[in-house]
Parts: structure tokens; sequence; C-alpha cells
């Protein structure tokens, strides 16, 4: 017998449905015909419920933008894992309590309010094993943002994940469930969010205060102005941590500055009590010549004829002499001291000048404000470290300034430096906080974009060449355009920085050659 047509297939489950006395319902039929086929049923994707999700998400900051977008990207691509991507991201930015009882009382409707196709059709779209587990996971990655130590919330999570997760649960009452915790939650997130400002004002004013203590100590001014600006909101980890490595880089050199400066301040204390036994000495060696002058005097007056003074004359020569010796020695020793207490004091001046300069930039380029080459190694080891932690994605950029050398033969190097600068402020206006920007060298920049698949670290790249065509840099009143070329490479496996950084330059390479002001994925 030859094999069935769909035409064929379709017209038997259309015979079925009579035959066996079905509503004729979309789901009826789609169940007849697998039956006929002998095909295995998918489970349709739950689109227009998870749309409706998706417009409830909080959307205030550019990162919570991105990722919206990115949900609704996995949705209309019937994505799970895109979905899931982005369901983790938004637990990873800083929670704030008002949305995140709206997302969950969003899910609620969703779960419980019927389609235009119906009752029925809706609950057994919202029972898929799998959109169960993706609603559960969304819980599981929210609560450690906010902490569990309520017990009743955590309580109330255990039993309502238990109930996801078992084959067939209630409609209704996981409806309850999820409203009993919606509302738990909400208060939960907002004496969490009134705990951190509060906190974050008692660090500020802490800070403050040791601050305006130390005005005449710059170095711990310094550290003081980046703790506070590292305090104000909105927090990021990225900030806590390049503070963090800033002032454990300055209190080495603190410590070494400060033996430096005790040493110095010893040798200091060691020429002036030099100086003093010197002046000390010098006062004893003229009293022994005024004397040995006076008694020469005595022996002249007693004289009685010239050889009688001649002996006189000799020994007040002689005393004369050692007199004037040990006063150019004197002199000399005096000038050497002179010499050595100015040398110690300029190094004890390079030493303020070195904890000043270590605790305004450690690890940042002093030009542009950007990471510099160690700051950038640490990063990378340490988004690289959090990569494989989390088994997500990191994305490496590497982009050059297209005719660079031009623009500072025609409108000078300063000219050059005020464009790095600008590059550099719109790079930052256009990344995520998560994201970093360090300085390769040069007008060679490195982004680190954690999360992000290359497809979307070119999105980003593209993104800021547009920005820049819109922020023209001006050299004086002349509007000039930067461009950039760049490559992007997606970290691999087993791949070091270092090799995915090498592989970025090979692209931004070739986007040079194939015409500039482009960016070409590794």
């Amino acid at each position: 017998m030859a094999d069935r047509t769909p035409f064929d297939i379709a017209r038997e489950a259309f015979k079925l449905l009579t035959a066996r006395k079905l509503q004729p319902t979309p789901d009826n039929y789609q169940t007849l015909y697998h039956e006929i086929a002998g095909t295995k049923r998918l489970h349709p994707f739950p689109e227009e419920q998870l749309h409706a999700i998706a417009k409830a998400l909080p959307i205030q900051t550019p990162g919570q933008q991105r990722l919206q977008a990115q949900v609704d990207h996995a949705v209309r691509h019937h994505n799970w894992t895109g979905l899931q991507q982005a369901l983790v991201g938004y637990t990873q930015l800083s929670p704030t309590p008002r949305p995140t009882a709206d997302l969950a009382a969003t899910a609620t409707a969703a779960l419980t309010t019927p389609t235009h196709h119906g009752e029925q059709q809706a609950s057994a779209l919202m029972l898929t094993p799998e959109f169960k587990e993706q609603l559960a996971r969304l819980i599981e990655h929210t609560l450690p943002s906010i902490g569990v130590e309520d017990a009743q919330l955590a309580e109330q999570t255990k039993q309502l994940l238990l109930y996801f997760r078992q084959a067939e649960p209630n409609l209704t009452l996981l409806k309850t469930m999820l409203s009993n915790f919606n509302f738990k939650l909400t208060f939960v997130a907002e004496e969490h969010g009134a705990i951190k400002n509060t906190l974050l004002e008692l660090l500020h004013l802490v800070f403050v205060n040791i601050g305006e203590l130390s005005l005449d100590e710059r170095w711990l001014k310094g550290q003081m102005d980046a703790l506070i600006t590292a305090a104000t909101p909105p927090l990021t980890l990225r900030r806590l941590e390049d503070v963090r490595i800033r002032l454990k880089d300055v209190i080495y050199k603190q410590m070494e500055a400060k033996a430096q400066s005790m040493a110095a301040r010893d040798e200091m204390k060691r020429v002036l009590a030099a100086f003093i036994d010197r002046l000390a000495s010098m006062s004893d060696s003229t009293g022994s010549f005024r004397d040995k002058i006076e008694l020469c005097a005595k022996q002249i007056e007693g004289a009685t004829s010239i050889a009688d003074i001649a002996p006189v004359l000799q020994e007040a020569i002689t005393a004369a002499r050692t007199m004037s010796l040990d006063t150019q020695r004197a002199g000399d020793e005096l000038r050497a001291m002179r010499e050595q207490t100015a040398q110690t004091e300029a190094r004890i001046a390079q030493l303020q000048m070195d904890l000043d300069r270590a605790s305004a930039q450690a690890r940042h380029d002093p030009l542009t404000g950007a990471l510099n080459r160690k700051g950038l190694d640490e990063a990378m080891e340490r988004e690289i470290a959090n990569a494989k932690r989390k088994g997500v994605m990191l994305c490496v950029s590497l982009l050059d300034i297209d005719n660079f050398k031009k623009l500072n033969d025609v409108h000078g190097h300063q000219t050059g430096d005020a464009a790095l600068v600008h590059l550099t402020q719109v790079t930052r206006d256009c990344i995520r906080p998560q994201d970093t920007l360090g300085r390769y060298g040069g007008e060679e920049f490195v982004v680190l974009m954690p999360d992000t698949a290359m497809e979307q670290g070119i999105e980003v790249m593209t993104r800021l060449q547009r920005e820049l065509t819109k922020r023209f840099f001006l050299a004086g009143s002349d509007k000039l355009l930067i461009t950039f070329s760049a490559g992007v490479a997606e970290l691999g496996a087993d791949e070091s920085g270092a090799a995915a950084v090498v592989r970025a330059d090979q692209a931004m390479y070739l986007a040079k050659r194939t015409g500039k002001n482009r960016v070409l994925g590794a």
C-alpha cells in the first residue's frame, strides 16, 4: 500500500471526528491527525502568554531594555534556551521591589487567563513540562538577589517549586499559591530595598566624615572619594570590584611608601644629630683657640726680648692654622649635611606624589579613565572565571580608530588625545553597566561583554558606530566624524583571554582591509 499523503490523512481525521462525535476544535483535529499519521504531537509554544510576560518586564534601564528585547526575540522564534538566558540575565541586574511583584503577578494572569482559543487550550499550553520548568527556574534565580532569610517566604518558595514540578498540578490551586507568594515577595523585596538604601546612606556618611577629617592626607581622601563613588546607586558588582582592586594596590604602595618614608625620617634625624654634635665641637674648638690666644697675649706682655716673643708667635700661628682647618672641615661637613637633607626631603615629597597618583589611578588609563593593560588583564581573568562558573558566554571586542594617524598629523596630538576621550565617553554611554572598557594601547580599545553571544556583540559594536555618527567630535570649530573598525570573538570553551583577543584582532584587521568602519566576527 502506498504511503498516504497529508491530504488523505486530513480527510480521514475529519471522518474520525464525526465517527467519535468529537467537537471540531483545532486541538481535537491535531490529536486525530497525529494518531492516524503515527507521528508524535508536539506541544504548542505558548507564544501569546509569554509575550504578555515580556511586555510586563521592567525597562527603566538600558540593561533591562536590552534583556526585554532578547526575551521578545526568543519568544518570536520559539527559542526556550534564549528565553532562559534572558530571564537569568534579569536576575543578575539590581532588583527593584515593585517590578518583581508585577512580573510574578503577570505570570499568574498569563497562567490563569484564557485566550481567545478557549480555557481548555490555555490550560494545556501553560502546563507543558518545559514551561513549568522555566517558571520554576525563574523563581529560583530571582530569590537569591533579595535573599531568603524570611522563613515563611522560604517555605512558600519550596512548596511552590515542588508543586510546579508535579506531573499535572491543579491550576486553581497553583494560582492561589502563586498569588500568596507574590504578596509575600512584595513586602520582602520592599524591605530589602529599604535596608540597602539605608546602609548605603550610612556608608556614604562614614566615607564623607573620614575624607573631611583627612584633608592633609590627600592620598587617603582620594580613596574615600573612590569609595563614595562606588557606594552611589545604582550599585554594580563591577564598580565595587574595580574599587576593591584599586584600594588593594594603593594599600600595598602605602605600606611600601610608609617604610621608605620612615627610613627617610630616620636619616633626617641622624643628620640633624650629627649637625648638633658638629656645632658643639666647633664651640669647643673656638673656646680652646680663645684660651690659647689669651695665653699668648700674656706671654708677649711679660717678654723682655725678641727671642722670648718668637716661640709665642709660633704657637699662636699654629693655633690659628688649626682653627682655620677645623672651620673649613666643619663648613664642608655642614654643606654635605645640607645636601643630604635636601635629597631626603625630595625623596619624601616624591613618595607623597607617588601615593597621590596611585590613589587616583591604580589601574586606569590617566588620559581616558578606561582600564589600562594591567586592569584589563585582571578584568579578563575575572570575567573568564565568572563565565565558566555560571556556564554563560563571554564576548571580546577589539576596536581601532580609523585614520587616527592622519587625525594626529592634520590636527595635532592634543586633538588626537581629545578624540580618544570622546570615543571613551560615547562607548561608556552605549555599553551595559556589567560590560568592561579598557585601553589596549594607542588608539585600540577592548570591550568585554559577559553573557553575550557573538551575534549580540556585533550588534553592540554596530550600535556604537551609529552613535558616533550622531555625536560629532569637535576639533575647535570643526566637526569631525570618528569611526572605528572592530573584531568580535566569542570565548571558546578552553580558550584563554589572550587567544580571544588575538582572534578579535585578526577580525578587526580584516575589517580594516575591507573598507574600514566595519564590525566583523572572528
